[in-house]
């Protein structure tokens, strides 16, 4: 039985699957931007917040302690160091009586005044809300139907309705308040009121939510960072695979 030679148009050649010289430079520049970018983001944000602790913290120190004064450079981050012994020492000096009785008084006043008594009361119920220890607040990511029935969005679960919100909602069933942020800006969107039954509890933490929202899907919950070399590879594995077969 003689045996039939492929059809040269169906053979790929070794070299046909080789990337060009083009294609590994676009690689080793993107590999490079993935590499670089982050890095660079990161600093420049850490930079910013330092420079701007320091711009707060320091016009409030006498000049004569600032080691600034006596170096020929300034020294960054010491503003963030300074603040952070501040509030130290403020929450140890809050935990005694003599603290606690200053504190009180202080409030006393803040709370004769019309309008920094409004102010002052939801900025601190926000702050003894996020970092209260026993808090549940944004700790579960859910997935509720939004803008319309079978279209599922993201959204970070908060606590249950208060009694004088879910007494009046219709239904009189559990309510619970969820927070549906947007993309790319998770800070900003929706926050409303519904049943717990119409919300599916996803087994991801709130970074890996906020992760997802702000890629618009392209990174999903526990993906591992990709490397920039996979897309080419699958490509040209792609590619292989469309050949017919002899």
């Amino acid at each position: 039985m003689t045996s039939v030679p492929p059809d040269p148009r169906l053979v790929i050649e070794p070299d046909l699957l080789k990337p060009s010289p083009g294609t590994r430079i676009r690689r080793y520049f993107l590999t490079g931007l993935v590499l670089a970018a982050p890095l660079a983001i990161t600093g420049s944000v850490t930079w910013w917040f330092v420079n701007l602790i320091d711009g707060m913290v320091k016009p409030l120190i006498p000049s004569a302690y600032l080691p600034d004064s006596y170096l020929p450079f300034p020294i960054p981050g010491l503003g963030i160091i300074i603040g952070l012994i501040g509030l130290t020492l403020l929450g140890f000096f809050a935990a005694n009586l003599v603290g606690r009785t200053l504190i009180d008084a202080g409030e006393a006043i803040l709370h004769r005044m019309p309008v920094v008594r409004s102010l002052y009361k939801a900025v601190k119920q926000v702050f003894e809300t996020i970092f209260s220890q026993s808090g549940t607040s944004f700790r579960k990511v859910g997935m509720v139907q939004f803008p319309q029935p079978g279209m599922w969005s993201i959204v970070f679960i908060a606590q249950e309705a208060a009694p004088e919100i879910a007494g009046v909602l219709p239904g009189g069933a559990e309510q619970i308040g969820v927070f549906l942020p947007c993309t790319p800006n998770p800070t900003t969107g929706f926050f409303f009121y519904l049943p717990r039954s119409e919300i599916i509890e996803l087994a991801i933490s709130v970074e890996d939510g906020a992760k997802l929202i702000m890629s618009a899907g392209l990174i999903q919950p526990g993906q591992m960072a990709a490397k920039v070399a996979a897309p080419a590879r699958g490509e040209s594995a792609a590619a292989v695979e469309r050949q017919p077969s002899a």
